[in-house]
């Protein structure tokens, strides 16, 4: 039996897992920090299959001296990480250049998103914790419900579909704050995890049933030998295997570029804050999008979310965003009155805006998935499926030409 070591316990990295041991290979997980404050935790627990459109384009692009935090967006441009997001904006810009490379490859890879998921959750023995119940997108202003429906019309939105909310769905949504939205939109098959501290004992569990191991430490060097690797641990020792693959977010660059792989990922971090008691009904999530949050009931609680801040990974946060989201909370009237939980955490992002999924050509028994911004939770079971292919040497779902890392080379 093949042994491979999995570096990386957040959502993609367990899917991976999940996705090899289904093919028969014996697994090892290194992760840092196990149910700790990874982005796959902190996230608004939405299956986006309607994320078609690349971020790395000219409209957004256009958009973001608009979207910017100190503007009342959700665009965080940290003077003091200019020398980290500068960068980064200059290889965006040059990607957006190939926007339609890129909605053609997030395509491919979303149509098999959420069958992906409901195959993986059926075998976790977890069928419950995926809901095809959609989500909600409402305006607050006539002036935004008429760009943003427009908007919504004219994207790509794969295999999704939409509505424009009847008067039953606006009563709905009209309970849930001081003021009834003035429009609003339901996606009809979109989904979301119920709850993603399940979701993650799930995988755990099935991990660990199945004869894998999760060692709680940090990966500092993988050495690539000719039929075997060796992770090299924290605390100096190694563990050996057949193949290795890389899924530790934004700290796969270190793994990865001393191969001369050019690994130009930023951390795009996130906010949110948690409510664990709430009078929200049982309803899908519900994006707001004047004011760039969602908010999702989860059996934990109750989670708005926001913000994309480009820095560094271990920056200290910033507490004016959750001071922002508390401002929202506060002027919707949502049904909230204890006390909320502080979370931030650091999506991981390429500047073409498409994960990274392959294997390194000089060092075919290194594999990597990683770099999944905003879609981690999306795309992690489909991603699974992937490396599982690949590390089998079967045929894969869909063409991984676009998510190898030598396109930036």
């Amino acid at each position: 039996m093949q042994r491979a070591i999995v570096i990386g316990g957040g959502v993609v990295g367990l899917s991976i897992a999940t996705g090899l041991q289904r093919v028969g290979i014996e697994v090892t997980v290194i992760d840092v920090a196990p149910a700790g404050g990874a982005a796959s935790w902190g996230n608004a627990g939405h299956i986006a299959i309607e994320q078609v459109e690349p971020l790395a384009s000219w409209p957004v692009l256009r958009s973001a001296p608009r979207r910017l935090f100190s503007r009342g967006g959700a665009l965080g441009l940290p003077p003091s990480q200019i020398k980290r997001w500068l960068p980064f904006a200059l290889r965006m810009t040059r990607a957006a250049q190939r926007v339609e490379l890129g909605r053609e490859a997030l395509r491919s890879l979303l149509a098999n998103a959420l069958p992906a998921w409901k195959t993986l959750s059926e075998q976790l023995g977890a069928a419950s914790l995926v809901r095809e119940t959609g989500h909600f997108v409402v305006w607050e202003s006539p002036a935004s419900a008429v760009t943003g429906l427009a908007a919504w019309r004219g994207v790509d939105i794969g295999t999704a579909r939409f509505h424009e909310c009847d008067a039953d769905e606006m009563r709905l949504l009209a309970s849930l704050t001081k003021q009834a939205p003035v429009a609003a939109i339901r996606f009809e098959n979109t989904a979301q995890i119920a709850d993603l501290p399940k979701l993650a004992e799930a995988l755990r569990t099935f991990i660990t049933a199945r004869n894998g191991r999760i060692v709680s430490a940090t990966a500092r060097a993988v050495t690539h030998r000719a039929s075997s690797v060796g992770v090299t641990l924290d605390d100096g020792s190694s563990i050996e295997a057949d193949f290795a693959v890389v899924a530790a977010g934004v700290r796969s660059r270190e793994l990865l570029e001393p191969y001369g792989s050019s690994v130009p990922i930023i951390a795009e971090r996130g906010y949110h804050l948690q409510m664990t008691e709430h009078h929200w009904p049982d309803i899908p999530p519900v994006v707001f999008e004047d004011r760039s949050m969602i908010v999702t009931r989860f059996d934990s609680g109750l989670r708005a979310a926001s913000f994309l801040e480009f820095s560094s990974v271990d920056a200290p946060p910033d507490d004016r965003k959750w001071q922002r989201l508390r401002s929202h909370v506060s002027a919707l009237g949502l049904p909230c009155d204890a006390p909320s939980r502080q979370w931030m955490g650091a999506r991981p992002t390429l500047p073409d805006y498409l994960p990274a999924i392959g294997r390194l050509a000089h060092a075919s028994n290194i594999f990597y998935g990683f770099g999944h911004q905003h879609l981690g939770l999306t795309l992690a079971a489909i991603t699974g499926d992937l490396i599982g292919q690949l590390a089998t040497g079967s045929p894969t779902t869909v063409s991984l030409k676009p998510f190898d890392l030598r396109r930036f080379s």
